[in-house]
């Protein structure tokens, strides 16, 4: 793929705007995808953090989520931040009863699992994937990785603290994902690693 890849961002709810831009400034060709037409027409699909439930209950209400699911199942590569990460998860701990995903990610997640808004932080997380040099991740209310697959590569856990240890960034194939909002670092590298798993070079 030699031109800009042409990646979509989710835009039923949660930090649209802050993916587009992050996406741009990782030389991909950034548009906001709100129904199945639009859907069919990009190279990968960024899943913004927001609200879980909200969002599921959106994408049902507006046809989107068997969509979403076959091109997934068609391989399309798909990055999934904070709420995306639920959206990707096979298993979703402490979701409504009725909650539906996209699944592909063979991750159990648990919702808000490290607290209310006013618990959320920022903490220096070591990711060699995406370079020698820490991320900063900022966690808004935020989804762990409870348990992965035998598929599925742990890209970046907590070093330090009570929840050291913790699974916070996943990738299986094409699918990507984080429990954290990179859009909100200032940082692009996670960014332009999905650019790269979206043109093949990851």
């Amino acid at each position: 793929m030699s031109a800009a890849p042409r990646i979509g961002v989710l835009a039923l709810q949660g930090d649209v705007r802050e993916h587009v831009l992050a996406l741009e400034s990782a030389g991909a060709f950034a548009v906001r995808v709100t129904d199945e037409p639009m859907l069919g027409t990009v190279d990968g699909l960024v899943i913004p953090g927001g609200e879980s439930t909200t969002m599921s209950k959106l994408a049902l209400r507006d046809g989107l989520m068997e969509p979403l699911r076959e091109r997934r199942q068609d391989g399309l590569p798909m990055y999934g931040s904070c709420a995306g990460m639920i959206m990707l998860a096979d298993r979703v701990l402490d979701a409504r009863p009725d909650q539906e995903t996209i699944g592909g990610l063979d991750i159990t997640v648990r919702r808000n699992a490290f607290g209310r808004q006013v618990d959320s932080f920022e903490i220096d997380l070591p990711m060699p994937a995406i370079g020698p040099a820490d991320f900063r991740a900022v966690f808004i209310r935020a989804p762990w990785v409870e348990a992965v697959g035998t598929q599925v590569e742990v890209l970046g856990a907590l070093a330090t603290g009570s929840a050291a240890g913790t699974i916070v960034a996943v990738r299986q194939g094409n699918l990507l994902a984080t429990s954290f909002h990179p859009e909100l670092a200032g940082d692009g590298r996670i960014h332009d690693y999905f650019v790269r798993i979206v043109r093949r070079l990851a």
